[in-house]
């Protein structure tokens, strides 16, 4: 008994060295800024007459068809990332107004914080901030919901038009 004791602890203290491999794995993580708007393709918002002398356009229904999706990640002690839009140009009493929802869907990481509501001007306002490393997701239903409305605002300024596109232009940077 005392002799298989001993061969027990002999073993022990032989195998109980440290025995290690080592592997050098080296890696790229790029510094990535990825953005778009989905679904693709344009959309319309008519102002509704009135049907009665004396009362107000109807504003369009407001479109909440489009979702902005991202991709960031930053370099090291980088800045976070912010999201802007503006259009190519303002109608003369109308308001184009713009807001982006929380994140939400199939992303990860640290999402951006919407701005609220703004009022769209050939000025790029930021809409999204905050944005780190992070990823939304793909395609509608995931990211920041966009709500795109428009309003009167100085009626002496309106003049009737028709088929007038605006294009919105959504930028992402540091």
């Amino acid at each position: 008994m005392i002799l298989i004791r001993s061969l027990l602890l002999l073993m022990f203290f032989i195998f109980s060295g440290v025995f290690y491999s080592q592997t050098t794995v080296t890696m790229t993580l790029p510094i990535v800024t990825l953005m778009d708007i989905e679904p693709t393709g344009s959309f319309t918002l008519n102002f509704t007459a009135p049907t009665e002398a004396g009362n107000a356009l109807g504003n369009p229904t407001p479109n909440t068809s489009k979702w902005v999706n991202y991709t960031s990640a930053i370099a090291p002690g980088g800045l976070t990332r912010k999201i802007t839009a503006s259009v190519n140009k303002v109608i003369a009493g109308v308001n184009i107004r713009l807001q982006a929802a929380a994140a939400s869907g199939a992303g990860g990481g640290t999402l951006g914080t919407s701005s609220g509501q703004v009022t769209l001007t050939t000025t790029p306002i930021t809409i999204i901030s905050g944005i780190g490393g992070a990823y939304t997701g793909n395609g509608a239903n995931n990211g920041h919901a966009l709500t795109i409305s428009l309003t009167t605002n100085t009626y002496a300024n309106l003049q009737a038009q028709a088929n007038t596109a605006i294009v919105i232009t959504y930028t992402i940077t540091e």
